[in-house]
């Protein structure tokens, strides 16, 4: 399985926001030159952070994004359906209907996946690397 590269420039993105400044605004330039992508598509990336309710945008000189919610909420999976949307990983092509056990043991193992990345916060990665002095 494998997440668009949208989703990892968001997860970095929150774990940057997370870890250095939580109530400071950061202005897009400065988050796009740490991952070394263009501030246009990370601006595109942050707008879906925004409607998700995650983090919310000031304009003007001392403007930028700065977490919304509270950092200790914010999981992976948070993150990954503000950018990816929460349609399942897997569709079963054939009209077996809601008892195709293909499709069964494909939704177990996503819900398993769902509940583990749900458990993972950014703020648990923001004490490790405060902690160990780990670059973003």
């Amino acid at each position: 399985m494998k997440f668009s590269k949208a989703t990892n420039y968001a997860l970095h993105t929150m774990l940057f926001l997370v870890a250095a400044a939580p109530d400071k605004h950061i202005g897009v330039q400065q988050l796009a030159e740490r991952q070394s992508v263009s501030p246009t598509y990370l601006s595109k990336i942050l707008t879906k952070l925004v409607k998700a309710g995650m983090i919310e945008s000031a304009s003007g000189a001392n403007g930028g994004y700065r977490l919304k919610r509270s950092w200790e909420d914010i999981s992976f999976l948070d993150i990954i359906h503000a950018i990816e949307g929460t349609a399942s990983l897997f569709d079963c092509d054939f009209n077996h209907g809601p008892d195709c056990l293909i499709q069964l043991v494909m939704v177990e193992a996503e819900d398993e996946m769902e509940t583990y990345l749900k458990n993972k916060k950014m703020s648990d990665l923001a004490r490790t690397v405060k902690l160990s002095k780990i670059s973003l």
